[in-house]
């Protein structure tokens, strides 16, 4: 007989964040996209259909499974021989396979010519969208698909393999069986560049390449260790080795034609923080067979434009994860009540919420500008804007993710940190993110040399900014700031990252006043650029409409 506890309790329940249209609730996300690319956010369109799929239960439900069921390195079959195989769990397979056929692989060339994106394209603004809202399901799923997206920009400059792998990455089949690729539908293409010492993109590179026949094949021998290895059962990796002629970049197959293991054993999975649902591993090279991509000797420029792809998928990718952390937080402040009223309703936490969503609107807003900066890259403005934003981005956006996600994560109280819930995992996930591609202090130093090196770029960015600058006082004196940090060139590295976040708020202000609603850009452009010193959201915002900016970041559904 049933106690009828439940039963007196489940009126007081907060429904659950599921079957949610994570593009028709996010103002910010629709403006962005026919700001940047004209792209179709009507209820019926391809990219709806894709949101809807994306917030529903089934989605986050799959997220939450290919989590908690992590990847497992089966070394050695049953007789010893070694096999290196790593399981999945389905759900991670399911994740996949929906986000190939999505074109998150494939889809910064699917409007490409003979050999480039075509002019005036849009792609990486439209792929952009879909991985913000892939990435809010599972993260993890989306790191090989990323790579093998950004993989593409390599493999052109070698028109042999160009032929013979891109029909694979542009498939929309995803072919997850452990055979040699020649034989499987579609393709992925992993990117393992960490040395054991740390070494990322070719600074101080151990592993050897040797040529294995004569040196018109491009064929080497590699020999040595990757230790950041994420997805390790992709089909082929692109690798940074030290070649006779300097350090080159080879495309490394898993498993050589006649269906061999290619001289890459798996000695460990690395147990990681966050993105648990895919795998990385340390692997160790044994005369493995690998081919030349591009010039002997130029291996990090070959690799130049895939690295830059994967850093603006980086700080999508942390802008999808805050939305969601929001998302979540006012979704149950709606229906949580304290002191008589729901949570949502209390002025100091009406604040907080309006905060963070200044945050979010302002990550969206610079990460889908910069999206489309790269597909104007025939622009000489743009180009110089892609190159210079995208570390700045990427160090902005992911440095305050893992904040918005905590103060998230303690609008929902003690089920926050329950690992049954979205909101823990985003927590665990947006670090990993941050580290994906170069941590903070790799992207300031990056800025901090083209200061140094490429300063023509640097004025073409501040020139662009300063039209809108020029016509707002904080804007402005933002831009002062920054000034009076480049002309000064001893206190260029020691204010490298006030400098860079400064950039990026500067940045992001000039898009919102330039297209946002002007409450919202007066929000966030007072209060980041002229407002008190803070530690944490829900301070020095209580002149605006709080509640207007909070309705607008997740309306009620």
């Amino acid at each position: 007989m049933s106690s009828g506890h439940h039963g007196r309790d489940a009126p007081h329940l907060i429904p659950a964040f599921a079957d949610i249209d994570l593009l028709m609730t996010d103002a910010a996300l629709r403006d962005a996209l026919r700001r940047e690319g004209s792209v179709d956010v009507t209820d019926r369109s391809p990219l709806a259909d894709f949101a809807r799929q994306c917030g529903s239960a089934d989605r986050f439900e799959l997220g939450r499974q290919a989590n908690a069921w992590p990847p497992v390195l089966r070394a050695f079959d049953a007789d010893g021989r070694r096999r290196d195989f790593i399981e999945h769990h389905p759900a991670y397979h399911e994740l996949m396979r929906t986000g190939v056929a999505a074109g998150l692989a494939s889809g910064s060339w699917m409007k490409m010519s003979a050999s480039a994106p075509a002019t005036g394209s849009t792609a990486n603004v439209e792929r952009a969208a879909r991985l913000y809202l892939a990435a809010q399901a599972d993260a993890g799923h989306v790191v090989p698909l990323a790579m093998t997206n950004a993989s593409a920009s390599a493999l052109l400059r070698s028109a042999d393999l160009a032929e013979a792998w891109l029909p694979r990455i542009l498939s929309p089949d995803y072919d997850p069986r452990s055979i040699p690729a020649p034989a499987k539908r579609g393709a992925t293409i992993g990117i393992a560049t960490t040395e054991r010492q740390g070494d990322t993109w070719g600074k101080d590179v151990a592993t050897s390449a040797v040529p294995a026949a004569a040196p018109s094949t491009g064929e080497f021998l590699l020999n040595g260790h990757k230790s950041f290895v994420a997805a390790p059962m992709s089909d082929a990796f692109l690798v940074l080795a030290r070649a006779p002629g300097g350090v080159s970049c080879l495309l490394l197959p898993r498993l050589l034609p006649d269906g061999r293991l290619n001289g890459v054993a798996i000695r460990r999975l690395r147990e990681t923080l966050g993105n648990r649902s895919t795998a990385v591993a340390e692997i160790e090279l044994d005369r493995a067979h690998a081919w030349l991509v591009g010039e002997e000797g130029h291996g990090t420029a070959v690799l130049a434009d895939a690295e830059a792809l994967l850093r603006l998928d980086a700080a999508v990718m942390a802008a999808g994860q805050m939305r969601l952390t929001l998302a979540t937080a006012l979704h149950h402040a709606r229906h949580r009540r304290a002191g008589g009223r729901l949570v949502v309703e209390q002025p100091a936490l009406t604040e907080v919420f309006a905060d963070i969503a200044l945050d979010v609107e302002a990550s969206t807003a610079l990460t889908f500008r910069l999206a489309r900066a790269v597909d104007q890259r025939d622009r000489p403005a743009e180009a110089a804007f892609a190159h210079l934003m995208t570390p700045v981005t990427k160090y902005w956006v992911c440095k305050i993710a893992p904040a918005v996600a905590a103060e998230a994560m303690e609008c929902l109280g003690g089920s926050g940190c329950c690992e049954e819930g979205l909101a823990a995992r985003v927590y665990r996930d947006v670090p990993a993110t941050a580290l994906w591609l170069g941590p903070g202090n790799l992207m300031v130093l990056d800025v901090v040399r083209m200061l140094q090196h490429e300063p023509e770029v640097v004025a073409l960015v501040l020139e662009h900014l300063g039209e809108i600058a020029a016509r707002d006082p904080h804007l402005g004196a933002g831009m002062a700031r920054i000034e009076a940090i480049l002309q000064d060139p001893r206190a260029i590295d020691r204010r490298a990252r006030q400098l860079v976040e400064t950039l990026a708020i500067v940045a992001a202000g000039v898009v919102l006043r330039r297209h946002g609603p002007q409450p919202l850009a007066d929000a966030f452009i007072a209060s980041r650029l002229s407002g008190l010193p803070r530690m944490t959201y829900g301070q020095g915002i209580d002149w605006v409409d709080a509640r207007a900016i909070v309705d607008r970041a997740f309306p009620a559904v």
